[in-house]
């Protein structure tokens, strides 16, 4: 981490962290004082975005329903396929609570983040014990990637937005399959809810 001065807030962020089995007692041993933020979303829109992406760059993989399933007439997911496993929220968690207390963790709900960017990040920056700079005159709404994106800003000629991987088109799956996995991440779902205090409505 680079030097951090006693008045700046120094951020770092990996999607992989949260999933990685040696990143908690890792931060812990840097620091036992790090505040830690995590975006989730949808498990099931989660996976369904996650193989898209692997698609558009490996267009010979097998069908999203042929990895989701080690047995699909039997409902048997496969939990061992990252895309799955990820979206198994309250598994990771366990993992970080180990380590750290819940008050250090703050969860974004990745759907408003699309609906309501400016009212995450105010919860962002409250969390974070600062000054609340990020409102809605700094978003506007992108209709071709749809989702909101960062008006330009006095040192910047351009407008921000996330890279050309991000804003595609989900690939269509069977209503079927998305039944089966929404049931699937029910409990796990539910769990998570009790454990945060916060109910992210993805049924």
């Amino acid at each position: 981490m680079p030097r951090t001065l006693e008045s700046q807030i120094t951020l770092e962020k990996t999607p992989s962290y949260f999933v990685t089995q040696e990143a908690p007692r890792r931060i812990f041993n840097m620091s036992r004082d790090t505040k830690l933020i995590v975006v989730v979303r949808n498990p099931v829109t989660r996976a369904i975005s996650d193989y898209t992406q692997t698609l558009s760059k490996k267009p010979d993989i097998p069908t999203f329903e042929g990895l989701s399933f080690r047995n699909r007439t039997l409902g048997q997911v496969d939990a061992s396929w990252n895309a799955i496993r990820i979206g198994m929220y309250a598994l990771h968690l366990q993992s970080w609570l180990r380590y750290f207390p819940l008050a250090q963790i703050h969860f974004v709900s990745g759907e408003r983040l699309i609906t309501d960017p400016a009212g995450e990040m105010g919860r962002v920056q409250d969390f974070l014990g600062i000054k609340r700079l990020i409102t809605d005159k700094h978003f506007y709404f992108n209709k071709t990637k749809g989702f909101p994106c960062l008006k330009k800003t006095e040192s910047s000629l351009l407008p921000r937005c996330l890279g050309k991987s991000k804003g595609r088109a989900h690939v269509q799956i069977d209503p079927e399959v998305i039944d089966q996995l929404r049931e699937f991440y029910r409990p796990y779902n539910i769990k998570f809810y009790e454990t945060v205090g916060q109910d992210f409505r993805w049924e």
